[in-house]
């Protein structure tokens, strides 16, 4: 049988996972209703034609649901998210878990073995798989190091536009929660827990607004790494590489292609690699399996809780522009 997944917040993220349940794990989860508290954005969902129930509330809709998906703004995340688990419910949440970082370390403590993950794509990945092989086969020697290197041409991006009013303020958006965490989770996850060294960051001009430049030196499993990331520095509307420095380097380029470099210092692309834009309903399909399985409280290998609050501490002290002495390990 299928499960029951009602989703809160119908931006972007929540429209995504809709779609890809729709369209490619229907037979793994049905979608038994939506909400959002902005009625155009039920209305676009709806011109979708995809036949999905139209919530009341967001309490009809974790009443009527086995997993609640909340992919609203992230200073609302953690009120769906402990009414759902006060229900019963299985819960998948969107990054970051909340604004406060207090409060997101108490509803962690709160949850406990509870079932809830967070959506970070990269668990379900399998070009992330392709580099845990690489890193397990010991095909670069031993590693000396990694770099995270992101770059927009604009923030927000294009197609982010309709939710700038949040994406594009200090208080909750800004690349560095929404696209250099996704990094930073593939770090910790592949090489170890996280610790920040030391960071430097520029916000814009306009008051509030978000980071328009990073620089970050960072330790993930006793490994050095370096961080960079900025906006107006790039012809492309975005790129991203997460790389493994070693005798022979590789790495994860523009969210899917898995590569490695070859004696001219050229790229090879493994040769399963697919373009973002068709890896990502694969990888959709993959998370909800795995969100289907947490459901049902089986073993899963979504991201955790404990790995979203490791992730979203680095995240705050980068953009604090300090030095964090340590995050503990769990998940």
């Amino acid at each position: 049988m299928t499960i029951g997944l009602g989703i809160i917040g119908a931006g972007i993220m929540g429209e995504r996972l809709l779609r890809a349940a729709a369209e490619h794990a229907s037979d793994v989860v049905h979608v038994s209703g939506i909400w959002d508290h902005a009625p155009d954005a039920l209305d676009r969902v709806a011109a979708g034609s995809l036949g999905v129930p139209r919530a009341a509330s967001a309490d009809a809709v974790i009443e009527g649901a086995e997993c609640v998906y909340v992919a609203t703004p992230p200073g609302t995340h953690l009120g769906y998210a402990r009414a759902a688990l006060a229900a019963g419910r299985a819960l998948f949440l969107e990054k970051p878990l909340a604004v406060d970082l207090a409060d997101a370390r108490a509803f962690v403590a709160e949850a406990g073995a509870a079932r809830a993950a967070v959506n970070f794509p990269f668990a379900s990945s399998p070009a992330v798989e392709c580099l845990q092989t690489w890193l397990r086969d010991n095909v670069a020697g031993a590693p000396r190091g990694f770099t995270v290197d992101v770059g927009f041409a604009a923030w927000p991006r294009p197609w982010q536009q309709g939710a700038a009013g949040w994406l594009d303020g200090s208080a909750e958006g800004g690349f560095t929660r929404e696209v250099v965490s996704h990094f930073l989770f593939l770090s910790r996850r592949l090489l170890g827990p996280l610790y920040l060294k030391s960071s430097e960051v520029e916000f814009g001009a306009a008051e509030g607004g978000a980071e328009r430049r990073i620089a970050a030196r960072l330790d993930a499993g006793g490994l050095p790494g370096r961080l960079t990331g900025g906006v107006g520095g790039t012809e492309k509307e975005e790129h991203n590489a997460w790389t493994i420095q070693g005798v022979a380097n590789f790495r994860l380029r523009d969210w899917s292609v898995a590569e490695r470099q070859r004696p001219d210092n050229t790229w090879a692309p493994d040769p399963d690699a697919l373009p973002n834009e068709r890896m990502r309903p694969l990888v959709l399909r993959r998370q909800l399996e795995q969100v289907a399985r947490m459901a049902r409280g089986e073993p899963h290998h979504l991201a955790s809780l404990v790995e979203a609050f490791d992730v979203q501490q680095v995240v705050e002290a980068i953009l604090a522009g300090r030095r964090m002495t340590g995050v503990a390990e769990g998940g």
